[in-house]
Formats: C-alpha cells, structure tokens, sequence
C-alpha cells in the first residue's frame, strides 16, 4: 500500500536548523497545458503562526477550499510573488525551459528576499540560491503547497479572463488542459493567439 503523503514542515525546520530563515516553497501550474502560460508562484511563510487549516496540494482540494486558502495564505505569509511564461516562448525555448523561467520570475520578485528555496521537483542551477528539489514536493512541504494554491489560483482566474477573449475555446472550464472538448474545439476554430502551437495536437499536422 502506498505510503499516504502529509503536509508538514519537515524541510522547513531543517533549513532552519542549518541557519536559514526565508524559506521560500516554489511550484508551478500550467505546464501540461495546450493554452496559456506556465505560471509559478514564489511563498515565504509565516513559519511561527499556524498552517492554513486544509492545506495541501493545490491539486486534491475543490475550488471553494483553494479559493478560501488562497485569501489566507495571501493575508499571513510573509510574501509571495508570481511569474509566468506566454505561449509564444513557450514555443520558442520549450516548456521545461519556460517553467524554470517562471519559477525565476517569481524567486527574484520576492520581498524579502529568500535565502532558501524548497521547490517542487526541480533544480534551478541558473538561481545561486541553497535550494532542495522535492519529488511530489506539493504533498509534502507546507510552503510548495502554498505556492501551488496560489499559482493556480492565479492561473485559474487568468483563463477565465482568457474564456471571454477567446469563447469558442471553453477556456473557463478545461483552462487549457486538453480535453476532449479543447480538441474539438481546435479542430473546428484552429488554434488562437495563446494556444502553444509546439504542442501536439494544437496545429493541423499535429492532431491526434
């Protein structure tokens, strides 16, 4: 049986006990889509107040519940920051490239500053910072969880806006994730202006 994963500060505690003090969680949202940019987010908690009650994977909760722990996290943590990618560079430098220039984007806007990254299954070599890349890190680190809520809060709401730009795509319920409907829907308009046209399915010659 798989070993049931739990939000905790285990990582947190550990930079401290090594002398660090911003500890920032770094995750991103988006990176499987058709549409739409990559977007990271960048959260140095309040380590000496008590967690978001429910926190967790941006993934496992409903939408009321991240909605709601967006506000709080937003309210009590020390700071946070967002980057994002377009699709247009996307396709240019391709998406893993373009979700660790997100993740930069979001580390180097933060105020203060971060002396550790805890990040969600990556390194970023290109950021001289101490860091820890953790496999499923959004399950496990209260702080990457935290980043995922409000990356995806923020991504979320941009595809909204997107929807009413772009309507025939159904952008504000698939936001931009390939569904069934997302296909058919290329099929039938072609690809619009923030659609990753590198990725499979999205242009003609490419279609399943």
């Amino acid at each position: 049986m798989e070993k049931q994963l739990k939000i905790g500060i285990e990582f947190e505690n550990q930079a401290i006990s090594e002398g660090f003090r911003l500890i920032a969680g770094v995750d991103e949202v988006g990176r499987g889509c058709l549409a739409g940019p990559v977007v990271a987010a960048a959260c140095i908690l309040d380590l000496s107040k008590p967690l978001p009650e429910g926190l967790n994977d941006s993934k496992k909760i409903s939408e009321k519940k991240r909605l709601k722990l967006n506000e709080e996290i937003r309210e009590t943590a020390i700071c946070y920051a967002i980057g994002e990618v377009q699709a247009d560079e996307i396709d240019k430098i391709n998406i893993l490239q373009a979700t660790k220039k997100a993740m930069r984007f979001a580390i180097e806007k933060l105020q203060p500053n971060a002396d550790f990254l805890l990040i969600d299954a990556l390194q970023l070599k290109e950021i001289k910072l101490p860091q820890k890349g953790i496999i499923k890190g959004d399950a496990i680190s209260a702080s990457i969880a935290a980043a995922s809520i409000i990356a995806k809060t923020y991504r979320d709401n941009l595809m909204q806006e997107m929807c009413k730009i772009y309507p025939a795509y159904g952008f504000s319920k698939h936001v931009g994730y390939g569904t069934k409907a997302h296909f058919e829907a290329i099929k039938q308009h072609g690809a619009c202006d923030i659609h990753r046209k590198s990725f499979k399915g999205v242009l003609p010659d490419t279609l399943f």
